[in-house]
Order: structure tokens, then C-alpha cells, then sequence
């Protein structure tokens, strides 16, 4: 039997998250044969599922709500059915409670939520229908990287103008609590101040697809997806090995190139004297942001929110109002813990009956948190999610907490529990790692990076892996780049 350890292949994988496994079908699909790496006994980084409160409840361990899967490329190109994948939307994408049982609410559908607006629908028109009704023309540049010049031009530019203000200032054009706080509670992914430039970038991209794609799950959990993929490059001939900790690029099996699926701060130790003084300062400049603390509930019934509509959504964004949620944004940022954080909730049970026992329910929440932080602010959150939803507390029958520290000890790449691969802040959001017109090399020759620190950056789509592996190729020399 041959030994995945010692034997030849044109390229390593380290990690077999989803872009790691996104760069190894992309090599086998281009006729090269492919190894994967995993430190961990499961492959899936960022898409795992457990039972972490009790038997029957399925958690997603890390990304729950995958929006940029049926934009992506890359899945478009993969069978995933056929491997057992299959996305479930929910009956609303997303909701934003405020006391008293009001929210803003975002349908999927352009005109369900300019009515739903009310005062605001002209203003939430003007802004969303130009770019879902161009929105396969701006997703196509989205996810890739921007030293690429766009093929729509147009289209691009008039999205660029929109997202390069703050989302501050986009709240500030809608007249109602709702309205304001619903575009801030999409904006606030971008782990930053709403008062910083570019923010608002994340609002309109992470709600031009709630619009144009919807915000899906997987049935089964995330965990699912990646086993899709594993399947998938089985069958092309690729290999992963779990429980394969690579401490130094010396490890691997002989190989033409590598693959890295870390981040670039990573890479310094793993790749120790072949790094010259000045290719380790550009690696260790890459910043990281805010982290995360997340945790699962396994519940005895449904969350019973004040609003009804929260009740069919997928996702819950607990903020509170604007003001509130800008206040909680600007005091992470500094490196405190405020008392009303932004939780953001999944409610993956409400449509996937697979996910708990009969009669019974999860809860999927995190909350932003400095880089590092060894706080556990389940309590904090559980007061966010009783304040809209009463009755809450006395439906918990178990719960899992895990800190920002505690996720970087999980997943190394997430560094200080950073689940974004890195900060958004500065031109780090556009030109991450660093500017390069190839940002998928490192300083290392035969080295690219995959993960979520390369464009187009965080989120379940395999396109930094996809983009990585046909770098890999072109340095390679093969015709199928």
C-alpha cells in the first residue's frame, strides 16, 4: 500500500478547509496529482458540525449561513448533490429586532422588503435595485482579485461608488430605527467601526445576495458541504490525510509546489530559514482583527421572538438600534467587551428537522470580541437574545461556549479567534495579503496561499483556493491555468 507521506505528487495541500480543498480539486480537475493535509482528525476548517451540547444536536462549529455559496464559481462547478450536499433557504434571509417587537426585515425578494420599508422602500430601491438587477456582473469581480481589471465596467464602478462610504452614512439616508439598524446589522461583518470607509461594502455585497442568491444553509450542517468536497476530489484521485499536523514545510512529501490554507503569519515558523529577513516582515505585517466567542444552545422549543417574522428567518442580527450597534462595533474595536454585544443568531433547526432531536431546537450565536480575548460573554449575549425573544432563558437545556482564544486554539488559522482571516480595516480589505499582482505567492518560491487572508477574503466559497490553484498551475507551467 502506498504511503500518502512518501509519495511523490505535483502538489501538497496544508489544510482541508474549504479552500484548501477548493485549491485540490482545481489541481486534480487540471490532470495534477494532489495531497491534503489536515491537522485535524475531520477535515472541513471553517465548515465542521458536531454535537457539541448533547446526542441529536448538530452544531455548526464555525460558518453556519454560506450566502456566497450559489454565487461562487467554483461550487457552481462542483456537483455537489450528487455528493450529498444540498442547500436549504430559510423562509426570510435576515431579520433585525428592536424592542417592543419591532424589526427591520430583509425578504429575498426586492419588492417584499420596499414594502416592508414603508418610508424607507424608495431609498432601499434606489440602493439595491441597480445592483441585483447587474448582480452577476459585480459577483464576478467580487470574487476575485481587484488588481484584475473587470470585465463590466460599468457596473463595477457604480457599485465602487457605494461601497467605498461608510456605512454610517448609508444608515443615515433611511429615515426609521429599522431601516438604519437592519443595513448596519450587514455592514457590521466587516468586523469594524460603521464610521470607517469601505464598510459599507460589506452591507450592499452581503445584501445584494440575500436579493439575488438568498443566505442558504446546509442541511445536515456546514459539515456536509466539506464532506461533498472531499468526496468530490476522491473521485478525482486526490488524497486528504486528517490527523497530519504540519509543524515545517520539511515535513511534506516530496512535492513541485505547495498550497497553504493559513494564514500568512503562519507560514513564518512553517517555513523557517527558506524565509529571507525582508519576505518575514511582509508576512508578519498582515494584521489580524476582532475575534469571536460562540455559542451553541440546545433548546427545548423554538426561540420565541417578540417579532414574528424573526420567527421564520434564518438569521437574527441582535443589536438593537443603530446608535446601540455602533456603540458595541466602536468598543470592541478598542479592545473592550460591551455590555450589549452584537450577537448574531442562525436558526438552522426551523428549517432543517436533521439538526435536533424531535420537538427540539438549536441556536447558533457569536459575538464580536477583541483579538485574543479569554472572556466568556455568553451571559451578555444570552441577555441580547432574552431581551427580543422573552421566555428565552427557560428554553436552554445545555449550551457550549467557545472564547476568541479557545477558536484560535481549534482552528490555528484563526488567529486570536479571528474567523475572517484577517482585519478588514484599510486597504488590507482590498489589496490582502499585501498589494502584489499575484497575491496567492509568497516570498517563499513554490509557496501559495489559499486561505481567507487572499482575496476575495472570508466567507464559504472556495474561490481563494480556486484562485491559488491556478496561480499554482501558471507557475507550474501547465496548460490547464
Amino acid at each position: 500500500m502506498s504511503d500518502p507521506m512518501s509519495d511523490a505528487v505535483d502538489v501538497v495541500v496544508i489544510g482541508a478547509g474549504p479552500n484548501g480543498l477548493a485549491a485540490a480539486i482545481e489541481v486534480a480537475r487540471a490532470g495534477c496529482s494532489v495531497t491534503v493535509l489536515e491537522a485535524h482528525e475531520t477535515p472541513g476548517g471553517g465548515a465542521r458540525t458536531a454535537e457539541l451540547t448533547g446526542p441529536g444536536f448538530h452544531h455548526d462549529v464555525c460558518s453556519a449561513i454560506h450566502p456566497l455559496a450559489t454565487g461562487s464559481p467554483f461550487f457552481r462547478s462542483v456537483p455537489l448533490e450528487e455528493h450529498g450536499c444540498e442547500l436549504v433557504h430559510p423562509d426570510i434571509p435576515v431579520v433585525h429586532p428592536l424592542d417592543g417587537g419591532r424589526a427591520g426585515v430583509f425578504h429575498r425578494s426586492i419588492a417584499e422588503t420596499v414594502e416592508a420599508a414603508g418610508v424607507d422602500g424608495t431609498a432601499w430601491e434606489a440602493l439595491f435595485g441597480p445592483l441585483v438587477e447587474h448582480w452577476d456582473d459585480v459577483e464576478a469581480h467580487l470574487l476575485g482579485p481587484v488588481v484584475r481589471p473587470p470585465r463590466h465596467p460599468i457596473s463595477m464602478a457604480r457599485f465602487g461608488l457605494q461601497a467605498i462610504r461608510r456605512a454610517e452614512s448609508v444608515s443615515a439616508g433611511f429615515r426609521t430605527d429599522e431601516t438604519r439598524a437592519l443595513f448596519a446589522g450587514v455592514a457590521a461583518h466587516a468586523f469594524l467601526p460603521l464610521d470607517r470607509i469601505l464598510t459599507a461594502s460589506f452591507g450592499l455585497m452581503l445584501g445584494g445576495l440575500a436579493h439575488a442568491r438568498g443566505w442558504p444553509m446546509v442541511r445536515g450542517g456546514s459539515q456536509k458541504l466539506t464532506d461533498a468536497l472531499v468526496s468530490y476530489l476522491e473521485d478525482l484521485g486526490g488524497t486528504v490525510v486528517t490527523d497530519c499536523h504540519v509543524a515545517s514545510l520539511d515535513e511534506l512529501p516530496p512535492h513541485r509546489a505547495v498550497i497553504a490554507d493559513i494564514s500568512p503569519r503562519q507560514l513564518v515558523p512553517m517555513a523557517g530559514d527558506r524565509l529571507d529577513a525582508r519576505g518575514r516582515r511582509r508576512l508578519e505585517r498582515f494584521r489580524h482583527g476582532p475575534g469571536a466567542c460562540k455559542v451553541d444552545f440546545a433548546l427545548s422549543g423554538p426561540v420565541p421572538w417578540a417579532n414574528e417574522d424573526a420567527r421564520r428567518a434564518g438569521t437574527v442580527h441582535l443589536a438593537g438600534t443603530y446608535e446601540e450597534l455602533a456603540l458595541s462595533e466602536k468598543i470592541t474595536a478598542a479592545g473592550g467587551h460591551p455590555d450589549r454585544p452584537f450577537v448574531l443568531a442562525a436558526q438552522q433547526s426551523l428549517f432543517d428537522d436533521s439538526r435536533a432531536p424531535e420537538g427540539k431546537h438549536t441556536l447558533w450565536t457569536y459575538a464580536h470580541v477583541p483579538n485574543g480575548s479569554t472572556l466568556d460573554v455568553s451571559e451578555r449575549m444570552t441577555d441580547q437574545i432574552e431581551r427580543f425573544a422573552p421566555g428565552f432563558r427557560d428554553l436552554v437545556i445545555d449550551k457550549h461556549v467557545i472564547t476568541a482564544a479557545e477558536y484560535a486554539r481549534y482552528n490555528p488559522t484563526f488567529i486570536g479567534g479571528d474567523i475572517s482571516g484577517g482585519s478588514h480595516g484599510g486597504l488590507q480589505l482590498v489589496l490582502r495579503p499585501w498589494p502584489a499582482l499575484d497575491p496567492y505567492a509568497t516570498p517563499v518560491e513554490g509557496v501559495f496561499l489559499c486561505s481567507a487572508s487572499t482575496p476575495p477574503g472570508g466567507g464559504v466559497h472556495g474561490m481563494c483556493g480556486s484562485h491559488a490553484a491556478r496561480s499554482t498551475l501558471r507557475w507550474l507551467g501547465t496548460d490547464a491555468a
